[in-house]
C-alpha cells in the first residue's frame, strides 16, 4: 500500500534541450543505469499547466532554469506534439490501479552551447549533449528518439 506519496498523474511533459547548433543534451536514469533520455517528468497537479511542469522538470533535473538572462522564458517552446504510450509495468506501481497510458506533451528548449548542467543526483547519473540524429539513436525511449528526430522542424 502506498502511503508516502500520491500517485502520479499519467500526464507528463518531454522536453528535447538543445543549442542552435543542433547539439542534444540526453541525461542517464539513476533508476535504469544505461538508459539515456531527454528531461521527463509528470505533472504535480491536475490543473498544473504542461509549460510549468516542463519548467520544473528541466530546473529539477538539470538545474537549467528557464527564465533567467542565459535561458529566456521564450527560448521553450511547446512543439503541439503529444504521444499516448502504454506506461512500462516496471513503473505501473507509481500510477493509480487501473492507469496503464500516459499522454506525453513535447516541448523543446534552445540553449547556449556550453550551459552547464547540474544533475539531480537521485534521478540521474551522467549527462551528454550529441548531435541530434546521434542522440535519437542513443534514447531507449522510442517517442523520445521521435521527438529528437522533429527538431530541425522546430529551428527558427
Amino acid at each position: 500500500m502506498r502511503v508516502d506519496k500520491p500517485f502520479k498523474i499519467p500526464e507528463s511533459v518531454l522536453v528535447v534541450i538543445h543549442t542552435p547548433e543542433r547539439e542534444v543534451l540526453l541525461i542517464e536514469r539513476a533508476d535504469a543505469p544505461g538508459t539515456w533520455q531527454s528531461v521527463t517528468g509528470s505533472k504535480d497537479r491536475d490543473d498544473e499547466p504542461f509549460d510549468e511542469t516542463a519548467i520544473r522538470e528541466v530546473a529539477e533535473e538539470t538545474g537549467i532554469v528557464i527564465g533567467s538572462a542565459e535561458v529566456p522564458r521564450e527560448a521553450l517552446i511547446d512543439w503541439g506534439l503529444r504521444n499516448v504510450y502504454e506506461i512500462y509495468p516496471v513503473w505501473r506501481h507509481r500510477y493509480a490501479p487501473g492507469v496503464i497510458h500516459n499522454t506525453e506533451h513535447v516541448f523543446g528548449l534552445t540553449v547556449p552551447r556550453g550551459t552547464p548542467v547540474t544533475l539531480s543526483p537521485r534521478e540521474h547519473l551522467a549527462w551528454r549533449w550529441l548531435p541530434w540524429r546521434e542522440a535519437a539513436d542513443s534514447c531507449f525511449s522510442f517517442s523520445n528518439a521521435e521527438a529528437i528526430l522533429q527538431l530541425p522542424n522546430f529551428l527558427r
